[in-house]
């Protein structure tokens, strides 16, 4: 019975240093919910990365649209000058999971053209598994310039009151004065090659009832992107020739002039398809009304986007490794204890 006992508590122990090990495993996702893009600052992915330890057995997970990005590590030297030649490793597919095998410096950066000088790029200092932790490995990375924020005219001043107060009307409520609405699209995204759906940018205007004197904000990297206002047929198959309009330095504000529908797509060979566009309608009333689904006329509201020809959700990675590895080490040691018993 003693040598019994003695089997059950050494095996407790074992499982219990393996469970620790496993809990200390983590994967991280890059950039969390924005993926592996080009960034709305520079600054982006060195903020994420600050406020993180890393440590060897650890996976960094990449969320990007295949064709659009990659994933590239490279030396010190390679990571400072954007220089994609001679990669230590390189992946192609999203997700991309890169287990961190070694401690000190990693670089990562994107390799297609521009997309690492502006600012998708990654540094990381990997420390031994419960060790304290590295410091990250700074990088001299340029500031990002200010984004516009959105302004509203300041409100008319009253006018003075008269000595006799003039009767107001029975009845009637005066109507609200507003100014017109400064939107950011995406918000804090950006105008980006979206990694969360091709149907990002129309999620986003759903639920909002754009006006006639409003602006729309573009926020991009200048030579990464561009914005062109299309017709319907041409935002169909992201067709770029031949636009009503076209913008290449961001950001960009576009006054929305005339009510109806508007198209806008990004003309960079490929980002439209994977979801880089906007379908978005102005009325002239705040009492716009949903259209019915017939095909007849329709009162104002924002179009339905056609998807993309990668409308897919990039895969998220899988439950983490703690998760798995308490499943199957809770198994083992119920194992254990049934074969203690019988």
């Amino acid at each position: 019975m003693e040598k019994r006992l003695n089997i059950v508590f050494i095996a407790t122990l074992a499982i219990a240093a393996l469970f620790q090990s496993s809990l200390a495993q983590r994967d991280y996702v890059v950039g969390d919910a924005l993926g592996w893009v080009i960034p709305p600052g520079s600054s982006t992915y060195p903020t994420w990365a600050a406020n993180r330890t890393f440590a060897v057995g650890d996976t960094l997970v990449f969320n990007f649209i295949n064709g659009a990005h990659d994933v590239t590590k490279v030396t010190r030297a390679n990571y400072d000058s954007c220089n994609g030649g001679n990669p230590l490793l390189m992946f192609s597919n999203s997700p991309a999971n890169v287990t961190l095998n070694e401690t000190g410096s990693h670089y990562f950066i994107c390799a297609f053209s521009g997309h690492c000088s502006a600012g998708q790029k990654l540094a990381i200092n990997v420390s031994a598994s419960g060790s304290s932790p590295a410091p990250q490995p700074s990088t001299a990375a340029p500031q990002p310039s200010p984004r516009p924020q959105p302004t509203i005219p300041p409100a008319p001043s009253p006018s003075p009151m008269p000595s006799t107060p003039a009767p107001a009307p029975q009845g009637v409520s005066p109507a609200p004065v507003s100014g017109p609405t400064t939107y950011t699209v995406g918000d804090t995204s950006g105008w980006v090659v979206p990694t969360n759906g091709s149907s990002m940018y129309q999620t986003w205007a759903n639920d909002k009832n754009f006006m006639v004197g409003d602006i729309l904000v573009f926020n991009y990297v200048t030579g990464t992107h561009d914005v062109l206002e299309v017709s319907r047929a041409a935002y169909q198959p992201c067709n770029v020739t031949n636009p009503i309009s076209n913008w290449t330095t961001g950001p960009t504000r576009v006054t929305l002039r005339t009510p109806g529908d508007h198209y806008y797509i990004c003309g960079v060979p490929g980002h439209c398809s994977a979801g880089q566009r906007l379908a978005i309608n102005v009325s002239t009333s705040s009492t716009a009304t949903p259209p019915s689904s017939t095909n007849g006329p329709s009162s104002p509201t924002n179009p339905s986007s056609p998807a993309g020809d990668n409308n897919a959700t990039p895969p998220a990675p899988g439950t983490s490794a703690a998760s798995l590895a308490s499943a199957s080490l809770s198994a083992t040691f119920v194992s254990l204890i049934v074969v203690f018993f019988m």
